[in-house]
């Protein structure tokens, strides 16, 4: 641990305005009073600790989740200022705890890095908490003071000695805030993994006692230990990854990479350890370095002509897995999300220090360069024949009179009331045109294979009648070509059986759509059509259960089982008429459809590899852990 030297006392926290909103419009502050909003209050404070360590003052970070939902977060950093604030005139804890922008982050003097950038943390956890109880350990003393739904509720006070130094928070979400208060492990979990990755030589210390679980996170490797558990279920085409940092003035630079034998390329960004989804200047940075740099070595040493192409950016990406993580004291985040580095310094920052690492790396490492140049050109000879491919698609989307013959198109032009079914299979397809409303719904039935994408390159890809006719259909193109703009539906309804090989046929969809055209996904354009699972009639009346468990209740609900009622269980959608079919799974009135989105980024690449890629035993662990979450999936 760093000696505490560093001035950080009640001086030097600025007070730029009152608590007042939070309560009233909590979304302003935490995004959402969902589930989604919930998990920002751990992260708010665990953030604060964080940033702790990211001044050298703290590398052990404990966190609790209670029986009753409440949580605790303990640090052994400096301790929060317990003396009297100077402009305030009341203790520094509370006004930390009870002021919205009150913290060490705007005075330059209390930190020079950090996450939590509008100092809101603290204050507006505590404004949307049943109670919250702050313990300081500092200046030879514990000092405490407790709150209420942001209110003060106790006076601060020391309550014994201590030799000890750290900030212990506790706080209860307010029922009245949130829509619910159960927060979730795999969630909590995924972003303290991902915290430990990106501050190496930190502890995070994750005890969940509703359910008795506990997992210690601490990577000595840092991001190059984060790309190795990234690239852990596909196959490494290198012993270990590329690690490379530097700095200049306040910016510190690290990237990490990896290649493997897939044909995806992923590129995680974070900015003071904020994941920057929508990348920025730090990921411009890196891209032209390693673009340039990997051509320059190729012309070197002959794997490039003098009058070669260059390799495109695209190809030595393909099948990259990388992290690139910057800390600087002045983050500019483009949005109010804080999903993109703005600052315009960083690019060339950060392309100089990638540049002159990875230049010195593939020098001493000729053999890797080797690996990672053939891949590159392989790839460069299929996005050749994938443009070719890609050009009779384009071609035949401009044409409306060359729509895929199958398709069944709709009336209406206008995408944002249009919506498309892709249907498994010819009877189902038949039933699906007659029943639909012709204004709005459009019918494509895939005939033929839908391939695996994770194990393919583009051009083998677009060999696939089925694939090609779903692009020609959409209207928006693919891949680095994907126009989420030019889209021709805003709702791509995945319709199949209720069965394993359906099962499968909308895991193959669902792959298809986050490789290539992953804003389908991330904005909430597919859909998974739910069908019936049983009928039942009885006395001249029909009903459809959707569910063993639903059925169950039914059958219960009509007084039992007995000879006057007729069971049918749906092997598939081909069984029900165009009017059932309609009734059931079409209707807008009726019908009931899951949306799907991706929360987190990482975990869905990893789901998609796990359950689409060459290795079994992941598969198999993966669905042995899942298999109460899931109805059908196929090994």
């Amino acid at each position: 641990m760093t000696e505490l030297k560093e001035s950080y006392d009640e001086t030097q926290i600025q007070v730029l305005e009152g608590l007042e909103a939070v309560r009233k419009r909590p979304g302003m502050y935490i995004g959402s009073t969902s589930l989604r909003g919930l998990h920002h209050l751990v992260y708010e404070i665990v953030d604060n600790s964080i940033d702790e360590a990211l001044q050298g003052f703290c590398d052990y970070i404990q966190i609790f989740i209670h029986k009753d939902n409440g949580v605790t977060v303990i640090d052994n950093g400096r301790g929060m200022p317990v003396g009297i604030h100077p402009k305030m005139q009341k203790p520094t804890v509370e006004v930390i705890m009870t002021v919205l922008h009150a913290g060490g982050k705007f005075g330059g003097g209390g930190y020079k890095v950090s996450g939590g950038l509008h100092g809101v943390g603290a204050s507006v956890v505590n404004a949307l908490s049943k109670s919250c109880i702050v313990e300081v350990e500092r200046e030879g003393h514990i000092w405490t003071q407790s709150f209420a739904k942001g209110k003060v509720a106790s006076e601060f006070k020391s309550i014994g000695e201590s030799t000890g130094h750290g900030t212990k928070i506790y706080f209860e979400p307010d029922p009245e805030i949130f829509e619910e208060i159960d927060f979730d492990y795999e969630t909590l979990t995924n972003r303290l993994r991902e915290l430990a990755f990106l501050n190496k030589g930190i502890t995070l210390d994750f005890t969940d006692e509703r359910i008795e679980k506990k997992e210690v996170f601490f990577y000595e490797g840092g991001i190059k230990s984060f790309v190795t558990y990234l690239n852990r279920n596909k196959e490494s085409l290198q012993t270990e990854p590329i690690y490379v940092e530097g700095s200049r003035d306040d910016y510190a630079v690290e990237i990490a990479l990896e290649y493997n034998d897939g044909y995806i390329e992923n590129i995680f960004s974070f900015a003071n350890n904020i994941d920057t989804i929508e990348g920025g200047t730090h990921l411009q940075g890196f891209k032209s370095a390693l673009t340039r740099v990997l051509n320059d070595y190729a012309k070197r040493y002959g794997y490039l002509k003098e009058n070669d192409k260059n390799l495109s950016g695209d190809d030595i990406r393909e099948g990259l897995t990388a992290v690139i993580s910057i800390k600087l004291s002045d983050p500019q985040f483009e949005g109010q999300t804080k999903t993109k580095l703005g600052n315009s310094e960083v690019r060339g920052i950060v392309d100089s220090i990638v540049g002159e690492g990875m230049s010195t790396f593939l020098e001493e490492n000729p053999a890797v360069g080797k690996i990672i140049i053939d891949k590159g050109l392989m790839a460069a000879r299929a996005r050749e024949a994938a443009r070719k491919a890609r050009e009779l698609t384009r071609k035949s989307v401009l044409e409306r009179s060359s729509l895929p013959g199958k398709l069944s198109d709709c009336a209406s032009k206008d995408p944002d009331e249009c919506e498309i079914y892709l249907v498994e299979g010819d009877s189902a397809g038949g039933s699906a045109k007659q029943g639909r409303d012709r204004k709005f719904q459009a019918i494509l039935p895939l005939k033929g294979k839908i391939m695996n994408v994770e194990k393919a390159r583009l051009d083998k890809i677009l060999g696939y009648e089925a694939i090609r006719n779903m692009i020609t259909a959409f209207g928006a193109g693919i891949g680095k070509d994907f126009d989420i703009q030019k889209i021709r539906y805003s709702r791509i309804i995945i319709m199949t059986d209720a069965d394993v090989d359906g099962a499968h046929i909308r895991t193959l969809l669902l792959t298809f759509f986050y490789r290539y055209m992953k804003e389908l996904v991330e904005q909430g354009h597919v859909y998974i059509a739910q069908p019936p699972l049983y009928k039942v009639a009885k006395n001249k009346k029909e009903y459809y259960t959707y569910s063993d468990k639903e059925q169950d209740a039914l059958i219960m609900q009509l007084g039992g089982k007995d000879n006057s009622m007729n069971i049918q269980r749906y092997k598939g959608l081909g069984e029900m008429d165009a009017t059932q079919l309609w009734e059931t799974t079409m209707d807008p009135e009726k019908r009931t459809l899951l949306q799907v989105n991706v929360e987190d980024a990482i975990g869905a690449d990893e789901i998609f590899t796990i359950l689409m890629g060459d290795k079994v035993e992941p598969r198999r662990d993966f669905i042995t852990a899942n298999a109460k979450k899931v109805t059908n999936l196929d090994i």
